[in-house]
């Protein structure tokens, strides 16, 4: 057995590669982020998010069906549409949290630590 069936066995179940092939992707990772705020409309994740709006729809489509992410209509003229993380979603922002600390230690702001961009 050669060593890269090794590594295939070893990583093809591996719960860190499935979680990032199911919420890796940059839109739905950011909606997931905006929405620890709370309640929001589609224009208004449209906004925060800068998403068009067919890419938006789709994403939020997905992690409906995925359970991370709840849809709340109401009644009313115009209809108000919101979303909202599930507790499944929830669940996800400590990771969020972690990754921002990296991602501060790591990555930084884009400045050289003076204030001037790098």
């Amino acid at each position: 057995m050669s060593s890269h069936s090794n590594l295939e066995s070893k990583y093809g179940d591996c719960p860190v590669i499935k979680t990032l092939e199911e919420v890796g992707s940059r839109w739905r990772m950011t909606v997931i982020h905006v929405l620890r705020e709370g309640d929001l409309r589609f224009n208004e994740l449209k906004r925060a998010t800068d998403a068009n709006s067919q890419t938006l729809s789709r994403v939020l489509d997905d992690l409906e069906e995925k359970e991370y992410v709840n849809r709340r209509v109401e009644e009313g003229n115009p209809v108000a549409v919101y979303y909202s993380l599930t507790p499944k979603g929830e669940e996800l922002l400590a990771a969020f949290d972690e990754i921002h600390e990296w991602g501060e230690k790591w990555i930084g702001d884009g400045t050289d630590g003076t204030g001037q961009t790098s």
